[in-house]
């Protein structure tokens, strides 16, 4: 028995041993075709980073300096967008993808491989919709020169002489002025304005539905919706349908205040009567010579890091450059191996300074793109299709954090905290109460602007054979519908959103995220009091921006709220009475009071240049206050040539 044993414990070793050999080997085999897989699937998606980034940045670089008024470059943008679009859609490209993806395994590799799979689908093109796009770019280049080179002002009135004003700052003068007449001729010119570029603005309606018709959507804002923000037309317009049928008994509120002001509701007089005196008297408080430290210490108090980017602003205005804010980025985080590799970004916006009302301009485009900023720059997603404010970057998401921080600057506890005159006195909480007072009748129709160019965009998208009345048609009745005011307007045209690819049909997206930002700051409040200077929010915010365009808006709102998505706050907050939101804002300076003032160094972990053009004025390489006082010293600087020259002449300044 022994025996028997012994040699049958032999004949089971020599079987297991054969078996661990061959398992052995098949292991070996099948390690060495993953790590052959994962190799082969490793350096195409670093080819496809690699490739993108440098398109990208070659694009954004000529895309700044054509923006800001050198138009010398359009042709080579062009070409630098077209090539960019082939990337996006690549079909060999895309193919690739698929096949190796249909070879790997669950991963982190599939999980990159499906981003990019998402991305390509998303920009596959035939050739009939490529050439289209193709057109459509050069077209919006042919606008934007147009309008960037223009003669702009008004006719005074009085002497009849035409007067050279930028369309921004005839706009200021409509909420500023204090002569009613000048006010209608700066009115009267916008108006002359918004019609320059009706007849290419027709032809790019045509060419942006046919593009998205040849793709096979209903129309150019079916595509929009439906591929930025996973919405339909209908589940959108119904959600906003919903909140206009809530707010907009506003304007019987209005119309009987108009019996107690004459001529209120003409469209050159209701920003004046209503806001102009506040703006006036404001104006101390909001200098722009200061805006830069203020908001420099207001974003280190809230912890927000830079992680090492680089940030141009050019913020004056100037004949030439584009007539609206924006934040872009031309080099975007991405990682060589496992290294990070820190982004930059550039934003502007059109200050006139010394102009009374203008200052507030600059601080909002401080708190608002330097809120973009920092949402892109702080992300930290191996593929830089995510760090990137193009889809599959939701508008919406990237909206919330940007209008998120611009209402912490416009908020009371922000601006008697930092808003101090010259001789050091802070914002008064008395003129807060009696502005509030005064404009609480309009707080229910906050959003009504979003709402109506988001209605003119979809109605100028449907019709059929559109034309020149047909448009001018259009804007003039969503305009009524959405300010009523006495006389209509085509201010619908003066938007620029709506001669830009990224920005048309996309308007919406500002709702959205007067929907999502409302929601996060009830968050906010209920968990820790107030939100100015606190650093558990910059912590939060940090959070998700680290994700980019990981997830959708509904998602990454569930994620920072805990909440679905609801109009319930933001309808709550517009619609509160003057007793509770005066007594919610005592609250909040009272809770701001215990929290300490940010005496250190502005610390934002970034490199911040200013510019004017292709000049740099100050940098903050030595320190963000260094630059900060030379800035502030060049800006009044500017204020004094533009009052030397007249430009002021009858108009508000300081």
């Amino acid at each position: 028995m022994r025996y028997s044993f012994v040699q049958k414990n032999t004949i089971v070793s020599f079987w297991t041993k054969l078996f661990l050999v061959k398992y052995a080997r098949n292991l070996f085999f099948l390690f060495y075709d993953t790590m052959r897989y994962m190799n082969s699937a490793e350096r195409f998606l670093e080819q496809l980073n690699k490739e993108y980034l440098q398109l990208h940045k070659q694009y954004e670089e000529l895309f700044w300096i054509s923006y800001m008024g050198d138009h010398s470059v359009d042709d080579a943008k062009n070409k630098a967008l077209a090539k960019r679009d082939a990337f996006r859609g690549n079909g060999e490209y895309y193919q690739e993808v698929k096949r190796l993806k249909g070879k790997g395994e669950s991963s982190k590799i599939n999980e990159r491989l499906n981003i990019w799979l998402d991305f390509f689908e998303r920009y596959q093109l035939p050739p009939k919709a490529l050439k289209l796009k193709n057109k459509i770019d050069a077209l919006e280049t042919q606008v934007l020169k147009k309008q960037g080179t223009r003669k702009e002002g008004y006719i005074d009135p009085y002497t009849k002489k035409f007067m050279e004003a930028s369309t921004l700052r005839m706009r200021t003068m409509i909420s500023t002025h204090n002569d009613e007449k000048i006010r209608k001729a700066c009115w009267q010119a916008r108006e002359t304005l918004a019609t320059g570029c009706l007849k290419e603005y027709i032809k790019l309606i045509g060419l942006r539905n046919q593009f998205a018709k040849t793709l096979g959507f209903e129309d150019f804002y079916d595509f929009k919706v439906r591929r930025e923000d996973g919405m339909t037309k209908k589940e959108l317009f119904s959600l906003f349908d919903h909140l206009y049928q809530k707010t907009k008994y506003a304007f019987a509120d209005i119309r009987k205040l108009e019996k107690k002001t004459p001529g209120l509701r003409k469209p050159w007089n209701f920003g004046y009567l209503m806001t102009g005196d506040f703006t006036k008297e404001e104006d101390p408080y909001f200098q722009f010579d200061e805006a830069l430290i203020r908001w420099g210490r207001s974003f280190a108090a809230l912890g927000i890091d830079y992680k090492k980017g680089t940030l141009t602003l050019d913020l004056l205005d100037r004949k030439g450059k584009w007539n609206n804010g924006f934040c872009h980025w031309p080099n975007l985080v991405h990682f060589k191996g496992a290294k990070r590799i820190p982004g930059s970004s550039n934003f502007t916006c059109n200050v006139v300074a010394g102009q009374v009302g203008s200052g507030v301009i600059g601080y909002n485009t401080l708190f608002h793109e330097g809120g973009h900023a920092a949402h892109m720059l702080t992300a930290e997603q191996p593929d830089v299709i995510l760090n990137q404010e193009y889809a599959p970057m939701s508008t919406s998401w990237a909206e919330v954090q940007s209008m998120f921080l611009d209402t912490l600057f416009s908020s009371i506890e922000w601006k008697t905290r930092y808003a101090v005159n010259a001789a050091g006195q802070p914002y008064p909480f008395e003129l807060f109460e009696r502005k509030l007072k005064k404009l609480h009748v309009l707080a229910p129709s906050r959003m009504n602007s979003i709402l109506f160019v988001a209605a003119y965009e979809r109605d100028i998208y449907e019709t059929k054979n559109l034309n020149a009345q047909k448009v001018l048609a259009i804007a003039k009745k969503h305009y009524k519908k959405y300010f009523d005011m006495s006389i209509d307007s085509l201010s619908a045209l003066n938007i620029p959103h709506i001669y830009s690819w990224e920005s048309s049909a996309a308007y919406h997206g500002y709702g959205l995220a007067e929907l999502g930002l409302s929601q996060w700051r009830e968050y906010f409040y209920k968990k820790y009091g107030y939100m100015v200077d606190n650093k558990n929010v910059g912590k939060e915010m940090a959070k998700v921006w680290k994700l980019a365009a990981r997830h959708t808006y509904k998602e990454f709102i569930k994620m920072a709220t805990g909440k679905p998505i609801s109009a319930e706050p933001f309808l709550k907050d517009v619609t509160i009475s003057i007793e509770q939101k005066l007594k919610q804002a005592k609250e909040k300076i009272k809770r701001l009071q215990k929290v300490p003032h940010h005496r250190g160094p502005v610390r934002l972990n970034a490199i911040v240049r200013m510019v004017h053009g292709k000049k740099e004025i100050a940098n903050s390489k030595q320190s963000f206050e260094t630059m900060a006082a030379k800035y502030k010293k060049w800006v009044m600087g500017q204020a004094r040539q533009l009052r030397s020259k007249g430009v002021f002449s009858g108009v508000p300044s300081h």
